[in-house]
């Protein structure tokens, strides 16, 4: 006895699905993404793109607030005829090094101990974020006052230990590490963040699988941990290059600048003259180091964005 299927069923069976005009490649799409682009887009236009335009003009011409005057290329001519820029360039590439590997190396450190199981865990995660809340210019000046080398704590405590302590601000050769690692001191909670983040994303079934095979902690953290936060490296990275590129207050809380130009950096030189009244001057300076900044991040980017899709 053969069953019977009933007429509504064998339509539905006939029938082809029934496709939306949106979900047809040739459809009409909905307008609601383009819309939703506009708001962001005005404020890019806005705030960035109208700002940095006109800094290209005005690094062409001598102004002021009531005067503007067309001069061409002469601006920068005289910004790289500053005797000071040598040494700002080479102190800028030092100090953007240096904090950057302090970050890199001590931030992947710490996210390592506080992703682990260790008592109090989560106060330490505070603590350790804790300087990213305070104001830098007020890190630099109560820094300036820790390491000042006669009445400054730093030193008090280092001659109880019969030690001489060092003009850590006031010394050529001390100063811009000094202020470097003032900088490595209070960026560094943003730096294990993006690690704690990178290292809780792997998967425990690396771990597990890295553990079955009997590897011990230095084999997990070089086969699993760190290459696998990678991509957590490569934000610390390029965040800390920008920032020690274009790092200023702080350097001008601490130092300004000395002693001599020892601690100049191009930030500071662009803003010395600002304040001798060289607008034109300055507004080049700021053109040249966003062309800086934007020349040593696009090859950085590009090597490890490779360098993460390879991994």
């Amino acid at each position: 006895m053969t069953a019977t299927v009933p007429a509504v069923d064998r339509r539905m069976r006939r029938t082809p699905p029934v496709r939306s005009r949106d979900s047809h490649p040739r459809g009409r799409r909905s307008m609601y993404p383009s819309w939703f682009y506009i708001p962001a887009a005005a404020l890019y236009v806005v705030l960035f793109a109208v700002p940095t335009f006109a800094s290209f003009y005005f690094s062409l011409t001598r102004w002021s607030l009531f005067d503007v005057q067309f001069i061409g290329l002469g601006n920068f001519v005289q910004f790289f005829s500053d005797p000071q820029l040598s040494q700002a360039f080479s102190n800028t590439l030092v100090y953007a090094v240096i904090t950057s590997l302090a970050k890199v190396v001590l931030g992947l450190g710490l996210a390592v101990l506080l992703t682990s199981e260790i008592i109090g865990r989560g106060y330490l995660r505070a603590v350790t974020f804790f300087p990213v809340l305070v104001s830098t210019i007020g890190v630099g000046l109560t820094f300036k006052v820790l390491l000042d080398p006669f009445d400054g704590v730093v030193n008090g405590a280092l001659s109880i230990l019969g030690i001489e302590g060092p003009g850590w601000l006031t010394d050529p050769n001390l100063a811009l590490i000094s202020v470097a690692l003032v900088d490595v001191w209070k960026g560094l909670g943003i730096a294990t963040l993006i690690y704690i983040a990178g290292i809780v994303a792997i998967p425990q079934e690396y771990f597990e699988a890295a553990r079955m095979d009997g590897a011990n902690g230095w084999k997990v953290f070089r086969n699993v941990t760190f290459p696998l936060s990678w991509p957590a490296t490569g934000t610390v990275v390029i965040l800390s290059l920008i920032g020690g590129l274009r790092s200023f207050d702080l350097i001008w809380a601490t130092t300004k600048g000395g002693p001599g130009f020892s601690s100049d950096v191009i930030a500071s030189v662009i803003y010395k003259q600002y304040q001798a009244g060289f607008y034109g001057l300055s507004t080049a300076g700021n053109v040249v180091l966003f062309l800086v900044v934007t020349a040593a991040m696009i090859p950085i980017s590009i090597f490890i964005n490779k360098r993460g899709v390879d991994a």
